[in-house]
């Protein structure tokens, strides 16, 4: 057996002692799980293996969950707008969380100029967000920080992307959603909560009535 299958049947296997340990603790997880999903949380972070909702120390179902590098959310990526509007609309979570992470990979590369092919036009929305906070970065001579700094700016920015997306300008008219964003540093396990400022444009999206029609 070569060595991959060998790694593969390892997973299987931990995945069998996972399921019988989940299982044990909470018996009547699996089966309510098999009956749909409730989850009171949209988590939207990076892709990065080492940043991810498991530091929220929830089980299967809690969390409802969408990852791309960066955690970026564009207005023209559909994967990232269908998950928000089936969240909100359908699974009616109370929460979005968006989680950026210290030591970013997407952040350290737009800091620079290296290209980097297909990868540089997903980055584009957040060399923008680097461009729109320029006079700011560039005052932090620490690269390290800079990094970090860039990271927040950036979560504070895709906060405020969920905020106009429609389902989202919905629920919170309606009272029934808000919206966090959160920064996990890999060199503790910590979360850390940011204060994101008002967006100034906030309000001509909370206005908007989903009823008028074009004239």
């Amino acid at each position: 057996m070569s060595s991959s299958n060998n790694f593969f049947g390892e997973l299987l296997q931990r995945n069998v002692a996972w399921a019988e340990r989940i299982g044990s603790a909470n018996p009547d997880l699996f089966p309510r799980n098999a009956k749909g999903q409730s989850p009171q949380i949209l988590w939207i972070g990076c892709s990065d293996s080492r940043a991810g909702d498991g530091c929220l120390d929830l089980l299967p179902g809690d969390v409802f969950v969408h990852r791309n590098i960066a955690n970026l959310l564009p207005y023209n990526d559909l994967s990232s707008l269908a998950v928000v509007q089936f969240a909100v609309d359908v699974l009616k979570v109370k929460h979005i969380v968006v989680c950026g992470h210290y030591d970013c990979g997407g952040a350290i590369a737009c800091l620079g100029s290296k290209r980097l092919g297909l990868l540089d036009n997903w980055l584009r929305n957040l060399r923008d967000v680097r461009a729109k906070n320029k006079a700011e970065l560039d005052k932090i001579s620490d690269f390290h920080e800079k990094v970090n700094r860039f990271v927040e700016l950036n979560v504070i920015h895709q906060v405020h992307n969920v905020k106009k997306l429609s389902p989202v300008v919905d629920a919170t008219r309606e009272g029934r959603i808000q919206v966090h964003g959160l920064v996990y540093d890999v060199a503790s396990g910590r979360l850390k909560p940011l204060d994101i400022p008002e967006d100034p444009n906030a309000e001509d999206y909370l206005v908007l009535d989903q009823d008028q029609s074009l004239e």
